[in-house]
């Protein structure tokens, strides 16, 4: 079966900016760059979940897209976002709908990106 040989997950995403991106994801997010292929950039997530960043011609269409972070200090980590000074978009509070604790900050690219907490006592995840 194909989920018994998957080893890692790469989510990529368009940059016009690949400095400004690594700026972001490596000084503010803190996450360590893992391969730079010069014109595209891997950051890891978690030990095997990975964020890339290839540089694009064109402005990404970020409307669409959000990269979600769980963790459990989201205060911590919006309050520190902030004063990094990345635009808040929304700030922590409870989803009653997904039953998540949530703030939204925009990365460089326009990237929508939500840190969140579930309380949701389906969730399976650590």
């Amino acid at each position: 079966m194909l989920t018994e040989q998957i080893n890692a997950a790469i989510t990529f995403l368009k940059t016009t900016d690949l400095e400004k991106t690594t700026h972001f994801y490596t000084n503010i997010l803190r996450l360590p760059l893992v391969l730079d292929q010069g014109n595209c950039r891997i950051f890891r997530i978690l030990p095997e979940a990975y964020v890339g960043f290839c540089i694009q011609d064109s402005a990404p269409d970020n409307r669409e897209i959000i990269l979600t972070l769980v963790l459990e200090d989201v205060d911590s980590a919006c309050i520190a976002l902030a004063e990094a000074g990345v635009p808040i978009e929304v700030e922590p509070r409870y989803n009653e709908q997904y039953q998540i604790y949530q703030c939204f900050a925009r990365d460089p690219n326009g990237y929508l990106i939500e840190i969140q907490r579930f309380h949701d006592p389906c969730w399976k995840g650590d």
